[in-house]
């Protein structure tokens, strides 16, 4: 195979690399969703409430046989036939259970007067509590199954129906190891209420199985009238056979004890027979043994529930966990943007000081790597040129296969001059300049980037301090109209420029922006100049410089105006390499985080936060609105909206503050709250694709900026209006 072949073999491999994460995330995602619906449904979808609930009428005729036959009814061999206790005969049921507080206490009660009793569970209930369904049995009671979540089956549609009857029946199996033949629906009374609509759920019902039990006596317990009301109720059945309803679960149901203590002790006065439905009717096996593949099934049904309890839990946590560091990064941000901004203003009310070797006063070498920049390149180096400290600007020009150079020899500036090279790449490219720099302080500018008159002589302040090694200048997006501009202005006063003021304070700084950057030669000599070991060579060097025992300041109004990605595709380019490569320079200065000094605070501060807020925290996203959706269907949609929007009350806050110090228009935070549902999907999906990535240990290609012309030279430092927009 040829060495060409190879490379294609190579570059196919990874490409199949790098796409199987997004199977891999949709893998996660859906199990995730999985989890979440499960336990919504069976949680907040339902519900155990009111039995006074009116179930929908329906269309159709329900038979005569049902209408005035007895409370059991069995249509399962395509014909109905109904029954009922014999005169003298209690079938006692209980309904909604079971429940921690009130089945056992009617269990008790049941004992203490030897009768059995028929439990119409819910499965929902059934997965809380096994242990007292199996208690139930084991004291000689029947089970019936009362649906998985208390849903009334007339008024869903047949696949929730069946979804409802198996949850349940699996519950049931999973607690006892039996199967139940028996079911009362939810919202169910007397025969001559079952309506068209309940009556089709009693068919679809009977065609898996089940027979229904109604009831001819309700306590009305449910409606807590008092325990003498609940007993007068119970005392109109008369000598007839009775069906009777009651509860032992979904609210307080102490009345129902003590009414229930009460008439067992005067039914066995009057000589009436309490007993289970299928005794009272005379029905055999209504419960029997789960078959090998029933407990498999029930196995991995209940399996499937407790994952999903688990997993819901450690979301609901990390949730929690993710949103105290979200508050926690607002505050410090704001406090030490509040802290910059005061040191600032008072460092620049102070007189200049003098360094002794005077080099702030001398002229500064801007270095413009370049790359087929024949769009911007003359709007960039006029406005470096338009400087008001003296400049030399050397642009290199990386092999470019457009008319870059010509353009800039054009241009006829004294101080501009041009060096041609093989493409090699912008690290080379810098290199180059720095070689060729006549000047201890050093500017370097990416060609698609404007300076206003001032920002040269602004920058280079800082160096007026020895330990300074470096300095981050204000970037700013020139093309900022639309949505999309909007939102990267956002990102870039918000996201960018508050940071790096906090990571002034804390003395941490990661990176300083290629698109305007000052630094020492002899700080870059001391680092080996520009590395080309990763994608962000300008996060690289300023780690490298940090490491090295220099500081790293921000200084916030040296302004620099650069072109921002005008398309979505050109966006995820740009992102996808920033973040690959700050990736890259995380790893390749980790050994910072145990070293002491300034490198100790990058390794500790800087990359700490870099690791938990741009890696970690956009990773976990993708589950936050996840589980914000399932908060919206499953929880009170009201709190869920509630959260959200104070959360975005504070990063409007935050914008405004950061727009205020940047003295720019409030305008621009009407896209903040559209940022959230595409911009924010977009960039944690870069952070994603960009860690796989790394994992898997492809080597990213460079990707070129689409350069569109946009810029033009600024006319003045005074007033922001007149700036390129």
């Amino acid at each position: 195979m040829t060495s060409q072949r190879r490379h294609r073999a190579h570059a196919h491999a990874a490409h199949r690399r790098t796409r199987a994460h997004w199977i891999v995330l949709a893998g996660v995602l859906l199990v995730i969703a999985a989890a979440l619906a499960l336990q919504g449904y069976l949680h907040h979808h339902g519900g155990v409430t009111d039995d006074g609930v009116v179930s929908a009428s329906g269309a159709g005729v329900v038979p005569a046989a049902v209408a005035h036959g007895g409370p059991v009814i069995d249509a399962r061999a395509g014909q109905v036939a109904t029954s009922g206790p014999k005169s003298g005969t209690i079938a006692l049921t209980f309904d909604d259970g079971p429940d921690p507080t009130w089945t056992p206490k009617i269990l008790d009660v049941l004992r203490r007067h030897g009768v059995h009793a028929t439990f119409f569970v819910v499965g929902s209930e059934v997965l809380e509590h096994p242990d007292l369904v199996r208690t139930i049995v084991a004291d000689g009671n029947e089970i019936g199954i009362h649906t998985l979540t208390h849903t009334d089956l007339g008024q869903v549609p047949n696949w929730q129906r069946t979804a409802e009857l198996q949850g349940a029946q699996q519950a049931v199996i999973a607690a006892t190891g039996r199967t139940t033949s028996l079911l009362r629906p939810p919202y169910s009374s007397t025969n001559d209420a079952v309506t068209p609509a309940s009556w089709s759920a009693i068919e679809s019902a009977a065609a898996d199985g089940y027979l229904t039990v109604l009831s001819t006596l309700d306590s009305e317990d449910w409606q807590r009238p008092g325990v003498s009301a609940i007993e007068a109720k119970l005392r109109k059945g008369g000598a007839h056979g009775a069906v009777v309803l009651m509860h032992d679960g979904g609210g307080d149901r102490s009345e129902t004890v003590s009414a229930l203590d009460a008439m067992l002790s005067t039914w066995a006065h009057e000589g009436r027979r309490v007993t289970t439905v299928s005794d009272a009717v005379g029905i055999s096996d209504t419960m029997r043994p789960a078959t090998v593949v029933d407990r498999v099934t029930s196995g991995a049904f209940l399996s499937a529930v407790r994952v999903s309890e688990v997993l819901v839990g450690v979301l609901a946590w990390a949730l929690l966990i993710s949103g105290v560091i979200m508050l926690v990064r607002v505050v410090l941000v704001m406090t030490t943007a509040v802290h910059h901004a005061r040191a600032a203003r008072r460092t620049r009310r102070q007189p200049r000081r003098r360094r002794p070797d005077a080099a702030a006063r001398e002229p500064v070498t801007v270095i413009v790597p370049a790359y087929n920049e024949a769009a911007g390149i003359e709007a960039a180096v006029r406005s470096i040129a338009a400087s008001t400290h003296p400049v030399q600007i050397i642009v290199v020009d990386d092999g470019s296969t457009d008319d870059t150079a010509a353009r800039v020899e054009a241009l006829g500036l004294s101080q501009v001059s041009v060096i041609r090279q093989r493409n090699a790449g912008k690290p080379a490219a810098l290199n180059a300049g720095l070689r060729a720099a006549g000047h201890e302080l050093v500017v370097m500018v990416d060609g698609d980037t404007v300076f206003e008159p001032e920002t040269v002589e602004r920058l280079i302040r800082p160096f007026d301090v020895p330990a300074v090694g470096a300095v981050s200048g204000n970037t700013k997006v020139a093309n900022r109209r639309g949505v999309l501009g909007g939102w990267q202005h956002i990102e870039y006063v918000v996201g960018f420029n508050l940071d790096r003021r906090m990571f002034d304070v804390a003395q941490c700084m990661p990176t300083v922006p290629g698109a305007i950057g000052a630094f020492r030669r002899s700080a870059l000599a001391q680092v080996g100049g520009v590395s080309g070991d990763t994608l962000a060579e300008d996060t690289d060097l300023t780690m490298a410089l940090a490491r090295a025992d220099w500081r790293i300041v921000y200084e916030d109004d040296a302004r620099a105006w650069t072109e921002a990605p005008q398309t979505l595709g050109a966006l995820w380019r740009q992102r996808y390499r920033w973040c690959y490569g700050t990736l890259q320079a995380m790893w390749k200065h980790r050994g910072a985080v145990v070293q002491g000094g300034r490198a100790g605070k990058l390794g500790r501060r800087g990359l700490g936060y870099l690791l938990v807020l741009q890696v970690l925290l956009p990773l976990f996203a993708p589950v936050v609105d996840l589980f914000a959706v399932y908060g919206l269907i499953f929880l009170d949609p009201v709190r869920i909206a509630g959260v959200w929007l104070g959360f975005l009350a504070l990063q409007m806050v935050m914008a405004a503050y950061a727009l205020a110090l940047d003295r720019e228009s409030m305008r621009a935070l009407w896209v903040l709250p559209l940022q959230q549902f595409v911009y924010r999907q977009l960039m944690y999906l870069v952070v994603i694709q960009s860690v796989f990535t790394a994992i898997v240990g492809t080597r990213l290609r460079w990707h070129r900026m689409e350069r569109y012309g946009s810029l033009r030279v600024p006319q003045s430092d005074h007033a922001l209006a007149s700036t390129p927009r």
